[in-house]
């Protein structure tokens, strides 16, 4: 097991892509720090199976974030994959959802970042995966926010990597299509109402025919990617985003 004696922290991580990776990157070795909401007999259970520590942080609220990377301790494997979105047209999308999604999805990747990368810097090793999207690549109508949002991760991930080569530190993000979890299904009675057609016309019509496979992708794809961009292997992948959409952005 390539990883032990490292910690990772993995945001978003009680359930989905996050609770995917987070177990993918415990199966090579690593010590896990959890991130999410959710029941707390479930989140026990969690930290149970992995050996892992929880933290409830709210990561819209930097000082929260602040909190749960000083109590985490060293991180030697950053995973930014806490997210959440709303479908509405732009004239009627509200303003509290923008500022939401854009908190979550894209400024609490900056803050955990930098608290993370003196230590990685120190360490002269670290790992950096900013779970993006497809919608970090293309867009698509009513998601101004998540696409905007999305967009910047890129761009973040970007910069981190050219920051930061000399450190032996790597950033890397990742962009799925679409993957089954709570995120895409709870926008699925959103875009119903926008588009207008039933759950079923919004499944084949809209998500699953942007993936050339018409499969949705599984949260253990994802995981194996990120294990791999741990591997020594991986050092020169740099920068870099790697989708994993079934085709979607080969258009």
């Amino acid at each position: 097991m390539f990883l032990e004696g490292k910690r990772a922290l993995v945001t978003g991580s009680t359930s989905g892509i996050g609770l995917a990776i987070a177990r993918a990157l415990h199966g090579e070795g690593a010590e896990i720090v959890l991130n999410g909401f959710g029941e707390e007999n479930e989140i026990a259970k969690l930290c149970e199976e992995l050996g892992a520590s929880h933290s409830g942080a709210d990561l819209t609220k930097v000082d929260q974030v602040e909190d749960m990377m000083a109590e985490a301790g060293g991180i030697d494997i950053l995973v930014n994959n806490a997210g959440t979105q709303h479908v509405a047209p732009v004239e009627e999308f509200p303003v509290d959802k923008w500022d939401l999604i854009i908190a979550l999805n894209l400024s609490s990747a900056f803050h955990t970042a930098r608290l993370a990368v003196p230590h990685m810097k120190e360490r002269g090793w670290g790992r950096i995966i900013n779970t993006a999207s497809a919608h970090s690549l293309t867009a698509s109508p009513f998601k101004s926010a998540y696409v905007a949002a999305k967009h910047g991760i890129a761009g973040l991930t970007k910069t981190l990597a050219l920051e930061l080569a000399e450190h032996g530190i790597t950033a890397n993000c990742i962009s799925p299509g679409y993957v089954w979890t709570p995120l895409v299904e709870n926008q699925i009675p959103d875009t119903m109402k926008a588009r207008g057609m039933s759950r079923d016309e919004v499944i084949d019509k809209v998500l699953l025919a942007k993936q050339p496979t018409k499969k949705f992708v599984q949260p253990e794809d994802v995981g194996a990617m990120a294990v791999f961009l741990c591997r020594d292997e991986a050092q020169n992948v740099n920068g870099a985003n790697w989708s994993i959409d079934g085709g979607w952005t080969a258009e």
